[in-house]
């Protein structure tokens, strides 16, 4: 049996997110295995089950009116619960450093999906092992975003 990983830098992170924004935005990538300083947003979903607020730090890269996410749960056969609450109500806000955001999510389709994914692994290549590691097709989300 494998041991659970540690997930204590995702709180850690969030709480950071929510007491200097400008800080958590620039994410130290070591924490998970990664190199360098990565951008990240915190989403906040509603919890389809519990129907409180539920704030997640996520990597990103902007896109036209909003930002692009990857569901990845680090290659999990499961989805991300944070991704599924946006199936269940797709409306959301998103922090990106000090500017927030509320915000509509869209999955992409198979078929949309392509380019998106492809940039997303170029900015994060793990993505790429977190696929090899899962039977199901890792969900790109697009937020579209509107101003606060």
């Amino acid at each position: 049996m494998t041991e659970p990983r540690d997930y204590s830098w995702i709180r850690e992170h969030t709480a950071l997110y929510l007491q200097d924004p400008e800080r958590a935005h620039d994410w130290d990538a070591t924490h998970a295995g990664g190199t360098g300083l990565v951008p990240t947003l915190l989403l906040t979903t509603v919890g389809r089950k519990s129907g409180e607020q539920r704030p997640t730090p996520l990597l990103y890269q902007p896109t036209g009116s909003g930002f692009v996410i990857v569901a990845s749960r680090g290659g999990s056969d499961h989805h991300p619960a944070w991704f599924l609450n946006l199936l269940a109500n797709p409306d959301c806000e998103i922090q990106v450093g000090k500017f927030r955001y509320t915000a509509t999510a869209r999955v992409l389709t198979s078929e949309e999906r392509g380019p998106y994914w492809e940039w997303m692994v170029r900015f994060w290549p793990d993505y790429a092992s977190y696929q090899a590691r899962t039977e199901r097709e890792i969900p790109v989300v697009v937020l579209v975003a509107e101003s606060k």
